[in-house]
């Protein structure tokens, strides 16, 4: 082998050597942190729950749609009599009570007879006779004359809440028919009155 060759041969040899190891990749250590180390929080595993059902109460603040109104109808007395017993004592048609020597409404006297004028004009099939009542004390020709302006009173109240004028007949009966014959106040506070009486047509 020549002399050329065997310097050629060793320069290449040589930087083989000295590039090699630049060629070379080391391959870096894996660092695996541990639990104390590690700075990230925990992946939370995502499960998915079902809401539960909830069963909803019935509303009572509506009617329901579904059923109809149950509707009664009281079925009245076909005697007259038995019929104002009745309509008395039920509320039906009150009477309107007046103070002494006054045939002015108070407000009491107003909701009977608005009650009254209620009725009367839902049961077109009866007319009304309104009495006038005073208490004993003053004059007979007085008592009756005031009698007669708590009938007119009450039914002219009655007509301007709706009733038919043509079915009220009025009469005053002073202090002739008295509603309890007791001499004081008690008594006299009872028979200070119109009177509503139904009356068939």
């Amino acid at each position: 082998m020549s002399k050329a060759v065997k310097s050629f041969a060793l320069g290449l040899a040589i930087i083989a050597a000295v590039l090699a190891p630049a060629c070379r990749t080391k391959k870096k250590p894996e660092v695996v942190p541990t639990a104390s180390e590690s700075t990230a929080p925990p992946i939370p595993t995502m499960t998915t729950t079902t809401a539960p059902t909830a069963t909803a109460a019935p509303n009572t603040d509506f009617v329901q749609t579904d059923t109809q109104p149950q509707v009664t109808s009281t079925t009245l007395p076909t005697d007259i009599e038995e019929l104002n017993r009745l309509a008395q004592t039920r509320g039906y048609i009150q009477d309107a009570f007046f103070g002494f020597d006054e045939s002015t409404l108070s407000p009491g006297a107003q909701a009977a007879l608005t009650a009254s004028a209620d009725w009367l004009k839902r049961n077109g099939q009866y007319n009304l006779l309104v009495e006038g009542h005073c208490d004993e004390r003053g004059t007979e020709q007085y008592n009756l004359a005031l009698g007669d302006k708590r009938a007119n009173t009450a039914k002219e109240y009655l007509m301007t809440l709706g009733v038919d004028g043509s079915r009220i007949r009025t009469v005053s009966y002073g202090e002739e028919r008295p509603f309890d014959p007791g001499h004081d106040e008690a008594a006299w506070d009872k028979n200070r009155r119109a009177h509503l009486v139904l009356v068939g047509k």
